[in-house]
């Protein structure tokens, strides 16, 4: 199973195009999205352009109600955070780091995926791999994501301009 976590795309629907479309040309089976999308028109856009399961949590900039998020049949919306189980793990996705220890503690996880620092960074904490994809937005960083192949156990962070 391949997977791409994204975040903090603040409504940059150039960058998330071409991320979409990197993600339908190497068979990428699900989105990971960490909040900070912003507005339902950019909701709209991700679910149309990636037809296949969409796990978002809520970010600190959203400007959509919740309710709105029912219309889009292929988004699996979690709340401020959420655990999800890939290939019989625990994964747990949240916005702002500060959710990380309560993850962690309540749920006991394998890896964690937050955005809101737009800084992408990998390590690890209490014996949990912590991924924050970065900006898709390209706000205060270059625009990057991260990509994981299940199977392979490769998780890496792409840097947009390189794909």
């Amino acid at each position: 199973m391949k997977l791409a976590i994204i975040s903090d795309i603040h409504d940059n629907l150039a960058n998330l195009e071409k991320c979409l479309k990197w993600c339908n040309d190497n068979k990428v089976e699900k989105v990971i999205c960490c909040g900070d999308v912003c507005n339902i028109e950019t909701i709209g856009f991700l679910s149309a352009n990636f037809g296949r399961e969409i796990f978002l949590v809520r970010g600190n900039t959203e400007l959509y109600y919740d309710e709105e998020l029912t219309d889009f049949a292929n988004i699996n919306f979690l709340g401020r955070t959420g655990i999800i189980n890939i290939k019989g793990s625990a994964i747990g996705v949240c916005h702002e780091p500060f959710w990380i220890d309560q993850l962690v503690e309540e749920d006991k996880p394998v890896f964690i995926f937050c955005g809101h620092t737009h800084k992408p960074w990998i390590e690890d904490r209490h014996g949990v791999k912590i991924i924050n994809p970065g900006t898709l937005g390209a706000v205060f960083q270059k625009a990057t994501f991260a990509y994981w192949d299940v199977e392979k156990g490769d998780l890496e962070l792409k840097l947009l301009e390189n794909i």
